[in-house]
């Protein structure tokens, strides 16, 4: 059964993506590889995020002697709230938005909240939004081999916090 490492550390994330796939596939966390490097994702676009996250993470297992069995795949994602009004953003800054810093995340609440701020004289016609999502599978042994995957959900950003299910 081949294996695929989620580069991620969040748990919930390996355990949705494994229900997804169901059995035809065993699925492990970064927390299997507790001394695996963190990435920057510094890149302009989700698909380069995805495809650093995924190749850096392949490079980093092929070069250790771990002295336990390794993946067949490894599988990062990046992904984020697209708002038609605002051009796009904040796009790959999804997760700092409200806090300005080109690393680290913003709360929820505060990334609502100055979304909100911004878009409240934008009329109702004119509030499309899209989340997108990008998904990049490295081979172990062919980090130049990635395949990167992109799926879209549209919708409109409400006039008022509705929820409590995240950002956007």
């Amino acid at each position: 059964m081949p294996t695929i490492l989620i580069a991620s550390r969040n748990d919930h994330k390996a355990e949705e993506i494994g229900a997804i796939l169901g059995d035809d596939f065993a699925i492990l966390s970064l927390d299997a590889f507790p001394d695996a490097p963190p990435v920057i994702e510094n890149g302009n676009s989700f698909a380069a995020n995805a495809t650093k996250k995924s190749r850096e993470i392949a490079t980093w297992l092929e070069n250790q002697a771990l002295g336990q069995s390794l993946p067949d795949y490894i599988l990062a994602d990046d992904s984020g709230l697209e708002v038609d009004a605002l051009g796009g953003a904040p796009g790959i800054h999804s997760a700092r938005y409200a806090s300005g810093e080109k690393q680290g995340h913003a709360h929820d609440a505060d990334n609502n909240a100055k979304l909100l701020r911004e878009m409240v004289d934008v009329p109702e016609a004119d509030r499309g939004a899209q989340f997108r999502c990008v998904l990049a599978l490295t081979p172990l042994a062919q980090a130049i081999r990635t395949e990167v995957f992109e799926g879209i959900c549209r919708g409109r950003i409400s006039q008022a916090k509705a929820g409590g299910g995240g950002f956007g």
